[in-house]
């Protein structure tokens, strides 16, 4: 074979490229399979946190998350409840076979809370929208609802998340992350001192009910003043865009804790109904053995 002519340099080369090619596509989709699992155990990580479950791996966040998330509700934009998922289905499949687990949970999996990715859900038409909601308990057993975040910064995307207490409006916690804020300034959002000054706000207005959310602010504000924080010098638009994502985020929720609350509250006055009559029994019982005491005399 003439080594030197051009057959033999175009058939050499088409062949050195298709070959390229393939080790390119298989290290593509063995380092996407790695980027997504990271992807995975780093949103479960920032959930747990979210809750207080802090200083975990991602590897231990994996194996922590069912203890601490219970639940995962997905909403339509009509706050109704479309879907639910429960930890406890794990401990359900334990006495299949690897296969039947393995598909059970893969069809899990698919309509699941976590496996939204808002990203690309936010971008549909509202009437197609789904909104995930996570519901666990923190190191106390007492029950939050996360409420997942996504945003826009100054150079890119924001995210993160937002616990509440069981009042649905008090802030236990918050986490956010950005992908390119500027460093020393609206970076400064993934930082925990900018992050627990969340802590302890409200989303609700008390007189009125109604969703304000919490604004990040450059002005100085009051003690007293549950529905701002003072925002990051320099980083004004990162600020804002943290002002707008939980604006924008927490409204599509405001149905559902509305009607969550008042089940709460209709739950509260029938047991305390049901305490009065029951005082109220009490009562009676001992007037009559009163009474039938006074008679015998």
């Amino acid at each position: 074979m003439n080594t030197n002519s051009n057959q033999y340099t175009i058939k050499f080369a088409i062949i050195m490229v298709v070959i390229v090619a393939l080790i390119l596509s298989f290290v593509a989709i063995t380092l996407k399979e790695a980027q997504n699992k990271n992807k995975e155990l780093e949103k479960k990580q920032n959930i747990l946190k979210a809750i207080g479950v802090k200083d975990i791996s991602r590897e231990q966040s994996n194996l922590e998350y069912n203890n601490y998330i219970k639940k995962e509700i997905v909403l339509n934009y009509k706050g109704e409840k479309i879907n639910e998922y429960r930890s406890s289905y794990i401990d359900s499949l334990t006495n299949l076979s690897d296969d039947e687990s393995l598909k059970i949970l893969n069809e899990i999996n698919k309509t699941r809370a976590f496996s939204i990715k808002l990203k690309k859900e936010i971008k549909l038409p509202l009437e197609e929208q789904k909104f995930p909601l996570y519901i666990g308990i923190d190191n106390n057993n007492e029950e939050k609802y996360i409420i997942p975040l996504e945003g826009k910064g100054l150079w890119g995307p924001i995210w993160g998340f937002i616990s509440l207490n069981p009042d649905l409006n008090t802030v236990f916690a918050a986490v956010y992350d950005h992908k390119a804020e500027t460093p020393g300034l609206g970076a400064e959002i993934n930082t925990s001192w900018f992050q627990e000054r969340f802590i302890g706000k409200e989303i609700y207005e008390n007189s009125s009910n109604k969703l304000v959310s919490i604004e990040v602010t450059k002005k100085e504000i009051s003690s007293d003043d549950y529905h701002k924080v003072n925002g990051i010098s320099g980083g004004t638009i990162t600020s804002d865009g943290v002002t707008n994502m939980l604006l924008e985020r927490l409204s599509k929720y405001d149905v559902y804790f509305q009607k969550l609350n008042q089940e709460k509250k209709d739950i509260e006055d029938i047991l305390e109904l049901e305490d009065i009559k029951d005082f109220m029994q009490e009562n009676q019982d001992d007037n009559k053995y009163i009474g039938d005491s006074d008679l015998k005399k």
